[in-house]
């Protein structure tokens, strides 16, 4: 397995992207399999658009201070609000985690994740909000859900939050470049996030340090199998 850079693992370099015609950033080994990915999907009367791709240590970082500081609104896996001034500890941190990724251990970050809807599926000025119910059976984007669970595989893709498994909450939007993030995946450890977020202070970093270990085997080697 060839060696990754820290700074590629933790949205802290952008060396390894392609930036697309649409403005995303994507892994320069992963715009080829997306783009044919895209072309299977047009055959099929689906237009795949990106709605998030590449998410840098900063921008993760913005969106985690925003949330733990109650700036920003968390959420149950109901839909329901959470209090986040309620909640402390390892509990406040699980509250995030549920559907923001801890800053340096987001795989957006490695420009092989990115989130996805079908245009074609709704009106041009529709504003995709990936939430569970777009992709469920009366949603709009239920037809893309069930054509990547059937097709995704055999461009490189598979869906690592297809459903919830004590982690991450499940995101049918959230595809990934199985090839690459694989390699990824297994280079990220405890102290290699240990010396990132010691080096870019997040908030609530001695809670985070305190619970990185258990944060790694919870949220981010927990993943569907990709082979399923």
């Amino acid at each position: 397995m060839t060696a990754v850079s820290r700074d590629i693992l933790t949205g802290l370099s952008e060396q390894h992207l392609l930036k697309r015609s649409d403005g995303f950033m994507l892994h320069k080994d992963v715009a080829e399999p997306f783009i044919a990915l895209c072309e299977a999907a047009k055959a099929a009367g689906i237009e795949l658009k990106i709605v998030s791709a590449f998410r840098s240590y900063q921008r993760q970082s913005a969106i985690w201070q925003a949330k733990f500081s109650g700036n920003r609104a968390v959420y149950h896996q109901d839909g329901h609000l959470v209090d986040i001034s309620s909640l402390t500890g390892k509990a406040k941190l699980d509250a995030i985690l549920l559907y923001s990724a801890l800053p340096g251990a987001s795989r957006h970050h490695w420009g092989t994740d990115l989130d996805v809807y079908d245009a074609a599926a709704v009106a041009a000025d529709y504003k995709p909000q990936l939430e569970p119910a777009e992709y469920q059976h009366d949603g709009p984007f239920y037809r893309l859900y069930q054509w990547l669970c059937r097709n995704a595989a055999d461009f490189g893709f598979f869906l690592p939050y297809r459903e919830y498994q004590g982690g991450v909450a499940a995101e049918p939007w959230h595809l990934s470049y199985r090839p690459v993030a694989q390699q990824y995946q297994a280079q990220m450890t405890p102290i290699l996030l240990k010396h990132c977020i010691e080096r870019h202070p997040i908030a609530g970093q001695s809670l985070v340090l305190q619970h990185l270990d258990s944060i790694v085997s919870q949220y981010v080697n927990n993943i569907c199998d990709a082979a399923q």
